[in-house]
């Protein structure tokens, strides 16, 4: 991962500092037209990420790398990975039509976590509830989670990064660190670009955040030995969904 810093000069006629640092990692990763590093985010900011973060041409994971993910979580091949990966990837696999990568803003997580509580304000994109899961409220064209976190980013990078669920399986950016990056907007980049990215996050997730292994490996064919998992991995909403049963026959 690229070191990004501010210069002397950059920090010093930066707005805010943590936005000026944000638009200079949007200029090294190709925003155009580059951004004045003025930690000011206004709409051409809110363009930039939405336009560095589409890629219509993520590279696919291959075989190969699935069996290593596979084996890295304690399996031998890959059925129970494709198995999960079946049942927990959503409408949308990685990524929308639009080329950007599937991501679901959390309103309520922006509002905890922002760091200046001068900024917590109430708006579409800030809130203390739980909410608003909107596709395209607006019709403007643009997903409704990615418009929420490019004002919320502008407000408050960190707090707005961590805020999404990102990739095939929605692994929030607040766990950024256990999945091996330096700040959760590398997370995003990483899952922009290819679908191993996604797979990464997953294993990261069930091993270093959920402690799933063992559930994990004891996913079979059989509804009752993926009980665990599913519930661990969805939550206590994971019977009224049968995400147990779903990965069962994704086994048979």
């Amino acid at each position: 991962m690229q070191q990004i810093t501010l210069t002397a000069q950059e920090a010093e006629r930066a707005k805010d500092l943590n936005v000026a640092w944000m638009q200079k990692w949007l200029n090294v990763h190709g925003a155009y037209p580059a951004l004045a590093v003025d930690g000011d985010g206004g709409s051409l900011t809110r363009a930039a990420i939405i336009q560095v973060f589409t890629n219509k041409h993520a590279m696919p994971i291959l075989e190969y790398q699935l069996q290593t993910i596979a084996e890295q979580l304690g399996d031998t091949n890959t059925q129970r990975i494709k198995a999960v990966a079946t049942v927990e990837s959503g409408t949308y696999g990685g990524w929308f039509a639009s080329g950007l990568p599937v991501i679901l803003y959390e309103r309520h997580k922006f509002w905890e976590w922002v760091q200046d509580k001068s900024k917590r304000v109430l708006s579409w994109f800030s809130n203390p509830k739980a909410g608003d899961y909107t596709m395209d409220a607006n019709n403007n064209g643009i997903n409704d989670s990615w418009e929420k976190l490019s004002y919320a980013a502008c407000k408050d990078p960190l707090a707005a990064f961590q805020a999404i669920s990102i990739g095939k399986f929605q692994v929030l950016g607040r766990w950024y660190r256990e999945c091996g990056y330096n700040h959760p907007i590398e997370m995003l980049w990483a899952a922009r670009n290819s679908e191993l990215a996604h797979y990464e996050m997953l294993r990261d997730y069930i091993l270093k955040v959920a402690n799933l292994k063992g559930a994990f490996l004891r996913i079979s064919s059989h509804p009752e030995d993926c009980r665990a998992f599913a519930k661990g991995y969805n939550g206590p909403a994971y019977e009224k969904y049968a995400y147990h049963t779903k990965i069962a026959k994704e086994m048979r």
